[in-house]
């Protein structure tokens, strides 16, 4: 493992009603060029998915979310598959894979243990895929090289197998998404929901108001009473802040029963994490953990653990971190600008170069953290590389102890 440098980034992927349904787990080597994948050197491949799953723990930062993982012919017929979860993993078949009676005769077998199979980079039907359509579960169709026309043709081809799960792949807008929704896709992977949509002129709501007011009153270290009084205008935040305050992910051990109870529990420094967070949710109720709110949960918690390992006890710019991580992903919340929800918070300069400018350790943090998010292997050795203490094997175990925290937000103690 050491003499390969591998980072592991991930994709999320969402269902029909926009809710998280999986992630595709990106290996991505920071010492090749031009987003090179270890797929084609089988060793190395064993080398992380052992490590991903044996050592780091995979399985349970997924939480309830499966995982994607390609696999390139000699993956698919080796015996490495073996060590992975049947229950959690879905098996992407590269286009590479020419579809032969072995490759056939393996998927069946491997659908037999429990695993789900996919069928990747999908683009024009042919007759040669008939074998694998015929057993496969999930086919991820490739928007980028076609038009809305020959998607259409090539969605109409594939719905001769009523069965199968139409998943669409690099999404890259709303519009996007939506056009393939009215398709009848049932999945969607890329981040086009968390891209900002800026309107001109939108003001934040009311709720958003009062949550960056609140946050301000935070950082000053305002007494309980005032916080309360904010809150009892918001009944729909104050709910949230308990359900949110209830979940696994924050470690309190006795039920939270009272705003006052939330404040005294958790603590000033909690408070302000878990007020960051509730930004993300919808003050009229529903999932508390959306999509947006898990990307900036891990972003930010990321940030904060590597935080942690540049500046061992440094609790303060650990919290910066975590804010940086956070806030980073606002505009796309609230459609509005940066600077417009900037104005609402006196937030310390450092997070300020931070998200503005991309400046100091934070903002390479930031970076780093984005270059994870979208499999960019060369960008994450650059930027890691800019930090002491911190190389591949860090950066992973980190990313891991993320998604495993972000991943138990709203899901209630037992």
């Amino acid at each position: 493992m050491a003499s390969e440098e591998i980072f592991i980034g991930r994709q999320p992927i969402l269902d029909r009603g926009n809710s998280l349904f999986a992630y595709e787990l990106l290996f991505r080597s920071g010492t090749k060029q031009n987003f090179a994948n270890v797929h084609d050197d089988l060793a190395a491949t064993a080398n992380v998915i052992n490590h991903a799953f044996a050592e780091l723990g995979i399985e349970q930062a997924l939480g309830p979310y499966k995982g994607f993982i390609n696999c390139d012919e000699n993956l698919l017929l080796s015996d490495i598959l073996e060590v992975l979860p049947t229950d959690k993993i879905v098996l992407e078949v590269l286009e590479t894979v020419e579809v032969t009676p072995q490759i056939v005769e393996r998927c069946q077998e491997l659908k037999a243990r429990g695993f789900t199979i996919a069928l990747d980079d999908f683009v024009n039907f042919e007759d040669k895929f008939k074998p694998l359509l015929d057993i496969i579960e999930i086919v991820k169709v490739d928007l980028l090289p076609l038009d809305r026309d020959a998607l259409a043709l090539t969605t109409q081809a594939l719905k001769r197998w009523p069965a199968l799960r139409l998943l669409a792949e690099k999404v890259d807008s709303r519009e996007q998404a939506q056009y393939c929704h009215d398709l009848g896709y049932d999945l969607f992977q890329g981040y086009y929901f968390a891209k900002p949509a800026i309107i001109a002129g939108k003001k934040l709501g009311h709720s958003q108001l009062s949550l960056v007011r609140l946050l301000g009153l935070v950082l000053e270290d305002a007494e309980t009473r005032e916080l309360e009084g904010v809150f009892k205008h918001e009944p729909g935040l104050a709910m949230n802040l308990m359900r949110l305050t209830n979940s696994v992910a924050t470690g309190v051990r006795t039920k939270v029963t009272s705003l006052r109870h939330a404040i005294t529990v958790l603590g000033r420094r909690q408070l302000q994490r878990w007020l960051q967070l509730l930004l993300y949710t919808n003050p009229q109720g529903g999932d508390v953990a959306s999509p947006l709110l898990q990307l900036a949960a891990t972003r930010g918690r990321l940030m904060e653990l590597l935080a942690a390992k540049l500046h061992p006890g440094r609790r303060d710019f650990e919290d910066h971190a975590f804010m940086t991580g956070i806030m980073s992903l606002m505009p796309s919340l609230m459609s509005v600008p940066l600077e417009e929800i900037l104005r609402g918070i006196n937030v310390a300069g450092d997070v300020r170069d931070a998200l503005e400018k991309g400046e100091g350790e934070l903002g390479i943090l930031l970076k780093l953290s984005h270059a994870l998010e979208i499999g960019d292997g060369q960008a994450c050795h650059d930027l890691a590389g800019q930090l002491a203490e911190v190389d591949h094997m860090t950066v992973n175990a980190c990313l891991t102890q993320a998604l495993t925290w972000a991943s138990n937000i709203g899901k209630e103690n037992a």
